[in-house]
């Protein structure tokens, strides 16, 4: 763990993060006036799931969903 001060965080900004992508560091502590008050890590992004079928049986589809087609097409089409 390294702790640097903000003026020296904002001016290797660059460098820093790149010690933490080439795992040199796992963290940077940010002091300001030797009191550390942020923690610089790398950011590991988490895998997105997603459930299916959460909402299963929560809508009925009707039957004649499909009648109105022909109509809402030629309103949208301006026919």
């Amino acid at each position: 763990m390294t702790q640097v001060n903000m003026f020296q965080a904002k001016t290797d900004l660059s460098k820093l993060i790149a010690s933490l992508e080439k795992n040199e560091e796992d963290q940077i502590v940010i002091a300001r006036d030797g009191t550390p008050v942020a923690v610089l890590t790398l950011y590991i992004p988490q895998p997105q799931t997603r459930k299916l079928g959460i909402r299963k049986g929560k809508y009925v589809i009707p039957d004649d969903i499909d009648e109105c087609n022909d109509e809402v097409l030629s309103l949208m089409e301006g026919v």
